[in-house]
């Protein structure tokens, strides 16, 4: 298993960092860390083009009553994604295509995809 952390300031603070050479050395990917975060790289990420956005559609599809509900919820729909034979598929094509962009422009910024 490896770890992805996006270096946010509580993310960056040493017993964080001290925590995370403990449970996943040379397995975590931030600020500082052994594998370090690439910089501006949201279009590249498949946590953050895919999978945070259609966990938090599923979640709030409707309001939210309570933590219990909320976090009912968030496994309901980890076990959605992770049961959806093509999601993976679909996540890949999308990396490959944002990859083949950025190579295109240099790794320069570029357009931000729907």
């Amino acid at each position: 298993m490896w770890y992805l952390h996006d270096g946010a300031p509580p993310h960056f603070a040493r017993q964080v960092r001290d925590f995370l050479n403990v449970e996943y050395p040379n397995r975590w990917i931030g600020r500082n860390g052994p594998i370090h975060w690439p910089a501006r790289s949201p279009d590249l990420t498949p946590c953050d083009f895919y999978l945070w956005g259609h966990m938090k559609q599923l979640v709030y599809s409707e309001p939210v009553n309570s933590i219990e509900e909320l976090t009912a919820r968030i496994r309901v729909a980890a076990e959605t994604i992770r049961e959806d034979p093509t999601v993976f598929g679909r996540v890949r094509a999308s990396l490959e295509r944002r990859a083949r962009d950025c190579i295109d422009n240099n790794g320069l910024q570029f357009q931000h995809f729907p």
